[in-house]
């Protein structure tokens, strides 16, 4: 069973950068799919972005492409996401969350994800 922990969040000014880590403890980390869902204050939990385990594959969602950038190393078992012009509407929980299910399609479905990490804090604000 995979255990997950994310850190890296925190207080950024609009425009600022932050890169959250997500640490992966567990065998097999370079089978899974990794993807990074965040949930803000009274609404639902979107996916972010997705790192599939075969070809490099990424798959973001339309509100950070072009900002957030997702990324791997698999000699570490840590799954990034760098984040860069931060919005106040970036704010959120960020959560790490592997796909259970070895070699399939990365796409950013919540059911598709679990175990979940507990989370890491970003607040846009200046």
């Amino acid at each position: 069973q995979l255990q997950l922990v994310e850190s890296g969040g925190g207080l950024v000014q609009p425009g600022g950068s932050l890169r959250l880590s997500c640490a992966v403890s567990g065998s097999r980390f370079d089978s899974y799919n990794f993807a990074w869902f965040r949930q803000a204050p009274g609404q639902e939990r979107e996916g972010v972005s997705c790192h599939s385990s075969t070809g490099g594959r990424t798959v973001y969602a339309d509100s950070v492409k072009g900002r957030f950038t997702i990324s791997r190393d698999n000699t570490k078992n840590t799954v990034y996401l760098q984040m860069n012009s931060l919005k106040p509407e970036d704010t959120a929980v960020y959560y790490c969350a592997a796909d259970p299910v070895l070699f399939r399609q990365c796409v950013l479905r919540q059911a598709n994800f679990g175990p979940w990490g507990q989370g890491t804090q970003v607040t846009v604000s200046s």
